[in-house]
């Protein structure tokens, strides 16, 4: 019998995800919805600053294909990748994302063929192709960085997504600044948007104190 549709999407989320999820929402609204005002300064604030610096690695982040192809969202991030690359920001570039929504090739393969077609020598180009969200994409991201013994990084998002991929990363133990690319959406968008990473924000930070107090070491491992 298929599983329910909560079933898989708790799946896709990650051990302890509900629990951390209510503790999270629980705090937002007790709270009078403060912890997330706090954040959403966290996140505009990173929106506007420009962290490029030299660096080991540059880390685009994947964003779901359509048809295949990579979206508007996406192409702003690997262009704005491309430009890092080209001025000397860092001799590598890591594209992360894999199989995602209904698409037959991952993320970083779309991103690597985008960027091949810009010019970008294959040599430069990393791939990651395990992740399916944010936090797997930075996981995996730190994996591949160890194993070619990388650690200073520029991580590439659009601007409204920094603070969490940046909040993501350094949890992850990685150095990392980040350098935000155009998002081509709406003011509307942008602002739901930005309410929506806030509370991303918040949640990661409830998951991390909430593993630490029930001392589990398999969520700890999964989120730092």
């Amino acid at each position: 019998m298929p599983r329910h549709v909560s079933d898989r999407w708790l799946d896709f989320l990650g051990p302890g995800a509900l629990a951390s999820f209510a503790l999270a929402s629980s705090a937002a609204v007790l709270g009078l919805g403060v912890p997330i005002v706090w954040r959403l300064r966290e996140v505009l604030r990173t929106a506007r600053q420009d962290g490029r610096r030299p660096a080991d690695a540059i880390v685009c982040l994947g964003r779901h294909l359509v048809r295949d192809q990579p979206t508007a969202v996406y192409r702003a991030r690997l262009d704005h990748a491309a430009d890092l690359l080209a001025e000397g920001i860092a001799p590598r570039v890591v594209l992360t994302g894999g199989l995602t929504a209904d698409s037959t090739r991952t993320e970083a393969a779309a991103g690597r063929e985008y960027l091949l077609a810009r010019g970008a020598p294959a040599a430069a180009i990393l791939c990651e192709d395990a992740s399916r969200h944010t936090l797997e994409n930075l996981f995996h991201a730190r994996e591949a960085l160890r194993a070619e013994g990388l650690g200073r990084v520029v991580v590439v998002s659009d601007g409204l997504h920094l603070a969490r991929a940046l909040t993501y990363a350094r949890g992850f133990g990685l150095d990392a600044t980040g350098s935000p690319a155009p998002y081509p959406g709406s003011r509307l968008a942008r602002a739901g948007r930005a309410l929506r990473e806030a509370f991303f924000v918040h949640w990661y930070h409830v998951g991390v104190l909430y593993s630490r107090a029930i001392r589990s070491r398999r969520l700890l491992e999964r989120v730092t």
